[in-house]
């Protein structure tokens, strides 16, 4: 008998990978398909291959700050053309009896969306979808997310999804809903005015230990190595009242102190965004910690910008430095010199942020990078009195660098996204290194 209301369950998919660690990692496109298909009075359902919180699960580690922490893991078979590398290989996450017994909890969908976040995370997107196939026979299984959209043939020859949809998702899903379960037509939303957006359901997870925020959409750089071009071809920004009626909505409702910036140019044309929010947080009263995982653009930081963030409350904040080699011949980006690093650095130190609280992310295991390249950026980055955090480079198709990437690496990267991770330096020429990789990591915590 049809249900008089559709359901749909949406899926966040194990990681097989050699390390992994949630740095506040959550499935935030997804949450927000979720908060759409609920205003559209569908019956939502959600299972988090990832959850740290999970029943079932230890206890959270209580070394863990401000919501991060690490995931459980099972260590399992390396695939094929990776048996070489001198690493364990785990699935992260749930036990697959949890999520059994999970998924029979659960209503019979009408329609499974499974997301998909790193290109050469697909072995653990493939595995879910197997035991969602095992589990509702019959029920259509769509991918979407940053692997169905950066590696779309791929997916829909190796993931076992009934069908993989690329690009955004909010503005699929009509097309979706009417293919799968003949819904009618959706509530009109303009997709350039993101305060029309409703709050992403992060109530859907077992715990709330942090919210994250996207206030604005895309980036107006096109760095070499970067796909948020391509993922979010267009720069679009969320208005100052829109955002504090999420923050405030969160930390009213669920007690959120935490907040993480999704952003990928948050401090671009700061006096009309990001300034406006950081002034209207600092006004409200409230006593909240913020935190960038994605970088930050360094030229955009300011005096006032400094002391706006210290005052407000960041807590963790990452520049986007790439290199710190700023001579002429600086070719992964456009976005700093050497005087923008020198002043931002002094302006954040001014303000009160310790060396501990800012890091520089390095990218170490670019094309054609030598070691010594990445230790000259570590000590300068050192010298300057903060952090450098070491960024392993993943050979992203469809960007700039991938060309070269593909030249120069003893995988074939582009015959499969598995040899894209960064993890076994795709790109090294002598391929991966216990030996180099503890010496950066000596010279970054020295």
């Amino acid at each position: 008998m049809k249900k008089d209301v559709p359901h749909i369950l949406l899926v966040n998919p194990w990681i097989h990978d050699f390390a992994a660690y949630d740095f506040w990692a959550r499935p935030l496109g997804l949450l927000y398909l979720a908060a759409f298909l609920r205003r559209e009075g569908l019956a939502v359902g959600y299972v988090d291959c990832l959850d740290r919180f999970h029943p079932r699960a230890p206890a959270a580690d209580p070394g863990a700050r401000y919501g991060r922490g690490p995931y459980r893991k099972t260590p399992i078979a390396k695939p094929p053309g990776l048996r070489h590398i001198p690493r364990t290989y785990s699935r992260y996450g749930i036990d697959p009896a949890w999520l059994a017994e999970d998924l029979a909890r659960q209503p019979a969908p009408d329609l499974v969306l499974v997301t998909s976040m790193m290109t050469y995370w697909y072995p653990g997107v493939r595995e879910t979808i197997a035991h969602l196939k095992a589990h509702f026979a019959d029920v259509p299984v769509v991918l979407g997310g940053i692997y169905a959209t950066l590696c779309r043939d791929h997916a829909r020859r190796h993931s076992g999804a009934d069908a993989v949809f690329a690009g955004q998702g909010e503005g699929l899903l009509p097309q979706i809903l009417s293919e799968y379960i003949g819904c009618g037509k959706m509530r009109a939303t303009d997709p350039a005015d993101l305060d029309a957006y409703p709050f992403p359901a992060l109530d859907l997870q077992r715990r709330i230990a942090f919210a994250p925020l996207l206030t604005t959409r895309g980036c107006p750089f096109s760095c070499a190595y970067c796909a948020s071009g391509v993922l979010e071809p267009v720069m679009r920004r969320r208005g100052t009242a829109s955002v504090m009626a999420e923050i405030r909505y969160w930390h009213d409702r669920c007690g959120v102190r935490d907040f993480v910036f999704y952003d990928d140019a948050l401090l671009v044309d700061a006096p009309h965004h990001a300034i406006p929010l950081f002034e209207a947080i600092a006004g409200s009263g409230l006593r909240l910690r913020f935190h960038t995982p994605n970088a930050v653009h360094v030229r955009e930081i300011s005096r006032d910008v400094a002391r706006l963030m210290h005052r407000i409350g960041f807590r963790t904040l990452r520049l986007g430095v790439e290199t710190a080699d700023f001579g002429p011949d600086r070719r992964l980006d456009g976005k700093l010199g050497r005087e923008d690093f020198r002043r931002a650095v002094a302006h954040l130190q001014d303000a009160g942020f310790a060396s501990g609280q800012v890091g520089a992310y390095l990218l170490a295991g670019l094309p054609g990078q030598r070691w010594q390249e990445v230790a000259r950026s570590i000590e300068a980055v050192r010298a300057s009195g903060i952090t450098p955090v070491i960024a392993h480079y993943t050979p992203i198709p469809h960007t700039a660098l991938w060309p070269e990437a593909c030249r120069c690496s003893r995988y074939d990267l582009a015959a499969d996204p598995v040899f894209t991770n960064n993890a076994i330096s795709p790109c090294r020429p002598g391929g991966f290194s216990w030996r180099e990789l503890s010496r950066l990591k000596r010279l970054a915590h020295a």
